[in-house]
This record gives structure tokens, C-alpha cells and sequence, in this order.
């Protein structure tokens, strides 16, 4: 019986220690990514740099020499799992949905094939407008840069991938919310830019 009880509290006391172990690793995660108004530039730098999921919906402007586009686009990403954007306006594509995945990209809900809605409707089929991207270019450029100015956080980055048509890309950030504001991209090849604002987005929303 003794026997018997001294293994009953030893099992306890292994399973709360196991319990204060997850709890506290739990908690010191959500800590890391929490963004408040007392979070520093680089802790928000941090959150931005680690998302793997969002929902937003962009206002996107393209200007270049020869024309002006605007097209309005809701987009779900989720690490590995979910990578699409479909288009709300103009009215003559709303509906037109791009799904991207390792295999490549696939379109539907038009009667449009893919070469037509790159060569017609310019960067709405590209991953160019991606958050995702501009988070791999940050990551993997030594370029890569930040700077804190009037209450946002500026992260600046260059896709340069493509020796020929390199791309440099700035992302503001609410230093209040850790939320992207907008986003403008260069393409220096096309002699244009891409100016993107989150008219509502949310991070982390599909994890």
C-alpha cells in the first residue's frame, strides 16, 4: 500500500511538471510575437518576419510611362498550405482567382487563360504583391534594412533574383498595431510602380 502511494506522488509530480512546462513555454511564445505600444522596432520587425498567415484585402495602383491600372484584391496566405488572390475589381475580371502552389500557379472562375491575364491585367497573376514575398526578400537579401519614422516602421528590401530586372520594395508598418499599412515596389526593368495599400488585414488569422 505504501508502495502504491509513494508511486501515486511521483506520478503527480511528473505531470505537473509537465503541465508548468508547457504552460510556461506557451506563454513565453505568445510573449515574443505580442505587438503593443511598448514594443521596439525590432521586436515588431520580428513579428512581421515571422508570419505564417494572413487575410487582407489591397488596394493595388500600377503606374508606369504608358498607363495606370488600380485593381482591388483579397488575399489569403498560409505557410505551406494556402497561397491565393482573387481579384474584386474591375468589374470585367472580379472573380478571377489565382491559386498558387508548388506546382505553379492555376486560374479560375474566368474564362481568361493564364498568358492573357499576365500580358492584359500586369502583376495581378504575379506573386509580386505578396506579403510572403516581400518577407522572403527581407529575409534572404543582405540589403535588407529598417528605420523607424513618424510612428511607422519602415522595412526597405531589393529582389534581385533576376539580375535584369531587379525590384526594390518598402513596407510600412503601424508601430502601434505591428500591422502592414502599404507597400510600394519599384520594377525598374518595367520602368514602373506598384503601390499597395491593406485596406484590412489580419495577421496570423488562419493558424
Amino acid at each position: 500500500m505504501k508502495k502504491i502511494s509513494i508511486f501515486i506522488i511521483i506520478l503527480v509530480i511528473i505531470l505537473i511538471s509537465i503541465l508548468t512546462f508547457f504552460i510556461f513555454f506557451n506563454n513565453k511564445g505568445a510573449k515574443k510575437y505580442k505587438i503593443g505600444n511598448n514594443s521596439s522596432s525590432q521586436e515588431i520587425v520580428d513579428y512581421i518576419l515571422n508570419i505564417s498567415s494572413y487575410e487582407a484585402e489591397i488596394d493595388v495602383e500600377v503606374k508606369s510611362n504608358k498607363n495606370e491600372n488600380k485593381y482591388k484584391i483579397k488575399q489569403q496566405y498560409k505557410k505551406d498550405e494556402i497561397n491565393n488572390q482573387e481579384v474584386i475589381e474591375p468589374t470585367n475580371i472580379q472573380g478571377v482567382k489565382i491559386i498558387k502552389s508548388q506546382e505553379g500557379l492555376k486560374i479560375e472562375n474566368t474564362k481568361l487563360n493564364l498568358s492573357t491575364v499576365f500580358e492584359k491585367y500586369n502583376y495581378v497573376a504575379d506573386n509580386i504583391l505578396d506579403l510572403e514575398a516581400f518577407i522572403e526578400n527581407y529575409k534572404n537579401s543582405p540589403k535588407s534594412a529598417y528605420e523607424e519614422k513618424d510612428d511607422k516602421i519602415i522595412m526597405n528590401t531589393v529582389d534581385d533574383k533576376n539580375a535584369r530586372n531587379t525590384k526594390n520594395k518598402v513596407l510600412y508598418i503601424d508601430k502601434s498595431t505591428g500591422k502592414p499599412l502599404q507597400m510600394e515596389i519599384k520594377d525598374n526593368n518595367n520602368n514602373s510602380t506598384i503601390y499597395i495599400k491593406y485596406t484590412e488585414v489580419d495577421v496570423n488569422s488562419l493558424n
